[in-house]
């Protein structure tokens, strides 16, 4: 099997994940997480949508 050089180059340009940017997102998620769970005794409205919040953070984290 012989590889051409298009091959090699699509190969090398893929795009590589940033683990810092990934890392940072992930504490904020983190962060907002334990907000929502920290508002459930005082409003369980407020903590589902916080605790949504956090959810869409993290996809949001997966994309990076």
């Amino acid at each position: 099997m012989t590889v051409n050089s298009k091959t090699i180059n699509r190969e090398n340009n893929m795009k590589q994940p940033d683990a810092k940017k990934h890392q940072s997102i992930s504490f904020i998620k983190s962060g907002i997480r334990i907000l929502g769970y920290i508002c459930i005794p005082f409003s369980l409205g407020w903590a589902t949508v916080i605790l949504i919040l956090s959810e869409v953070v993290g996809i949001i984290e997966e994309l990076v």
